[in-house]
């Protein structure tokens, strides 16, 4: 098989099946696969919360050999209804994972996960370790307080002018007043408030990038539904205890390799450090010049071989 390593990622790819899943009402997922119908099961859980995945995720893995299943969590791109958080929280989310692997027929499968995904990842592996394979987790986010108040306030330092504009020069309460203006009853209002909680996130992302993403860019009704998810999760602590995610993380014994970017300013490299040290079978990779994006020009080369090198460790422990 080819590493993708000297190409950076593998070439574009068409779904060889789209379908949509009912869970528990009023929700209804977005389910796309691609790659190898009888290969290894791979399940990429994107970030946010409240954001979606996009064709690009299906290029981290060796079409050849991974079964790559992707989904829109709940309330999130193409699952309906768009910005629904009635029963969404985490451990819904767990059960839409399990409801999904038992839809496809699947025994084990690989969690791929990058900043809330790896959220996800390790909150599905806490209940269900014997359907997990492996694990490549990118960004790590513990939904801890301290991770959040660096987010909402730490970063100041880097983002004088972007914070202003986003708070307002308070940071009195920055989650709840953000969560009521979202979830305000005029439209209009609601949607500018969404694109500056967006629009902040954008330029913490582009601390240090070679180009700066576009800031909130998108229809208003996007921008919104993805804002009101987000903060639906972030105001209720992402429906985890203080520190439970590392607490439990050493009964995790199937293979992990996380991948780190150095300046990644979102989520910076201490948690992925002590998560990687708890795992049982964890293997970190710090990636210099790499930031929080998924797409950057160094993380995207190294997701792409930690997947073939998890490729290789399925292969030899018989996995696969």
């Amino acid at each position: 098989m080819t590493n993708a390593a000297a190409a950076g990622l593998y070439p574009p790819i068409d779904p060889f099946d789209r379908s949509t899943l009912a869970v528990t009402p009023p929700h209804r997922l977005y389910i796309e696969q691609s790659g190898n119908p009888a290969g290894f099961p791979v399940v990429f859980l994107h970030g946010g919360p409240g954001s979606q995945t996009n064709p690009g995720h299906r290029q981290y893995f060796d079409p050849a050999f991974y079964r790559i299943i992707l989904f829109d969590q709940r309330g999130c791109g193409r699952s309906t209804p768009a910005g629904c958080t009635q029963a969404n929280t985490t451990w819904d989310l767990v059960s839409d994972m399990e409801t999904l692997r038992r839809e496809l027929g699947l025994d084990k499968w690989l969690l791929f996960g990058g900043s809330w995904g790896s959220t996800l990842a390790l909150a599905y592996a806490e209940l269900h370790p014997q359907r997990v394979a492996g694990m490549i987790l990118r960004g790590v986010f513990q939904a801890s307080e301290a991770e959040l108040d660096w987010y909402l306030n730490g970063l100041r330092r880097f983002v004088p002018d972007a914070w202003e504009r986003f708070t307002g020069g308070s940071a009195e309460d920055i989650v709840g007043r953000y969560y009521r203006d979202v979830n305000h009853a005029d439209q209009g209002f609601a949607a500018a408030a969404a694109r500056r909680w967006v629009q902040y996130e954008q330029s913490v992302m582009a601390i240090g990038a070679v180009s700066a993403p576009s800031g909130g860019a998108g229809e208003d009704s996007v921008i919104l539904a993805r804002a009101r998810v987000q903060l639906h999760y972030l105001a209720a602590g992402c429906f985890l205890r203080e520190g439970q995610l590392m607490q439990s993380a050493s009964a995790i014994q199937a293979p992990a390799i996380v991948v780190q970017g150095r300046a990644d300013m979102v989520c910076p490299p201490l948690t992925a450090f002590e998560l990687s040290r708890r795992l049982t079978q964890g293997r970190l990779r710090v990636i210099e010049g790499a930031g929080h994006s998924a797409a950057g020009p160094r993380l995207a080369p190294a997701l792409c071989v930690a997947a073939d090198d998890m490729r290789t460790t399925l292969t030899e422990a018989g996995a696969a």
